[in-house]
């Protein structure tokens, strides 16, 4: 039987196939970073990427990054772009903005990170800034919470095979754990961060879905710690999910995009 020795056949389509998720995830890959996220010389993890460009599974664009190819991108042609996702949002942004008198953010999953894709600024003194750009473990975030929540256990695994990522104020060390917090998240339908992201800071997430359901974003809430009243959480979360709804209701209005 064929094992995973080093430069086996059997390794190089592993690799492959680790290059193929990390693509159809939304990452974008650089030569370097391809040979250090698989621990492989740039000269190995360039043959890779040029073996998927040449059947379709990955592209690379002018500034000679890698990114998923028509193979992978056809099959999600339903997909919403991050300008898309954006534009269709933002109203439901400024309602919940105006309801909660706090930061609004809302986020995309890219593998086990969330990323910030747009938000508005509480004006108060006091407050939690915007973070449009930056990525961090879904875990620790309360809109990430509500977006893994949406994943099966198995899929959770898979996606946290190396563990979970660290990060300074975590509260949760082990998969376990996370899958046992997920199944809370599930059963109320929004996640909560209690200074997960960063010290003094909380916050409330619910989960953004398209017309066939699946969960493609999420509105959080983001509110100082010391103004922040647990006793409040059902009002920021049916304003959530007023923001939610209105946004849900601007996606399935979009034109349906033909077949590839």
């Amino acid at each position: 039987m064929e094992t995973l020795e080093s430069g086996s056949p059997l390794e190089s389509v592993d690799r492959a196939l680790r290059l193929v998720e990390m693509l159809r995830h939304g990452e974008l890959l650089t030569v370097k970073a391809a040979a250090e996220r698989l621990a492989v010389a740039p000269s190995t993890a360039h043959r890779l990427l040029g073996a998927l460009v040449y059947r379709g599974f990955a592209v690379q664009d002018r500034e000679r990054r890698y990114r998923a190819g028509p193979a992978i991108s056809q099959q999600h042609d339903t997909a919403l772009s991050t300008s898309e996702l954006r534009a269709t949002a933002r109203a439901g942004l400024d309602h919940l903005h105006a309801a909660v008198g706090e930061t609004v953010q809302l986020m995309v999953l890219q593998r086990w990170s969330i990323k910030f894709i747009d938000g508005i600024e509480c004006d108060a003194p006091l407050r939690v800034g915007v973070r449009v750009g930056d990525l961090m473990p879904a875990y620790c975030s309360a809109g990430g919470k509500a977006l893994l929540a949406e994943l099966s256990n198995t899929d959770l695994e898979v996606l946290h095979r190396g563990g979970l990522p660290p990060w300074p104020t975590a509260r949760i060390a082990t998969l376990a754990a996370l899958k046992t917090q997920l199944m809370t998240v599930r059963r109320r339908g929004y996640g909560m961060n209690n200074e997960e992201t960063e010290q003094g800071v909380s916050g409330v997430g619910v989960a953004i879905r398209d017309p066939a359901g699946k969960a493609v974003a999420a509105f959080t809430v983001a509110v100082p710690s010391v103004r922040f009243d647990r006793s409040g959480v059902s009002a920021y979360v049916a304003s959530l999910r007023e923001a939610v709804e209105l946004t849900q209701a601007q996606i399935s209005d979009l034109p349906r995009r033909a077949p590839q």
